[in-house]
């Protein structure tokens, strides 16, 4: 399974960092990923990362969002600054064994709850 955690409600121009716990799984044999779904919106791909820590990111956040992992921790964490009232959404994380099915396909073979952020003008 996929736990993320640490959502909040947060200002505007803040910073939050998600963790994504993941059990079950040989986490170094995934790649990871995170995504978002705002209100009345598509999911949406942010970043994701390989299984040797090469990084990709959707070019919206590519400045402001770093996603990072520690394999002994089994977690993946995405660190988010010069958070925007758009960013509200519901945040997910995903694994596959794939790299590019998480950043072309968007679809993965595992999903996470998602954890809600909310970031206040």
């Amino acid at each position: 399974q996929l736990q993320a955690s640490g959502g909040g409600l947060v200002q505007a121009g803040g910073f939050l960092r998600v963790p994504c716990t993941v059990s079950g799984l040989t986490f170094s044999s995934y790649a990871m990923g995170w995504f978002r779904q705002a209100p009345g919106k598509d999911r949406e791909f942010l970043a994701a990362i390989t299984r040797f820590g090469v990084t990709y990111y959707a070019a919206s956040v590519k400045d402001r969002f770093t996603i990072s992992r520690e394999n002994a921790k089994s977690t993946v964490y995405l660190q988010m600054n010069s958070l925007k009232p758009e960013d509200t959404a519901i945040f997910y994380c995903a694994a596959d064994e794939s790299w590019s099915q998480l950043r072309f396909v968007q679809s993965a073979r595992y999903w996470g709850q998602g954890t809600k952020v909310t970031v206040s003008s």
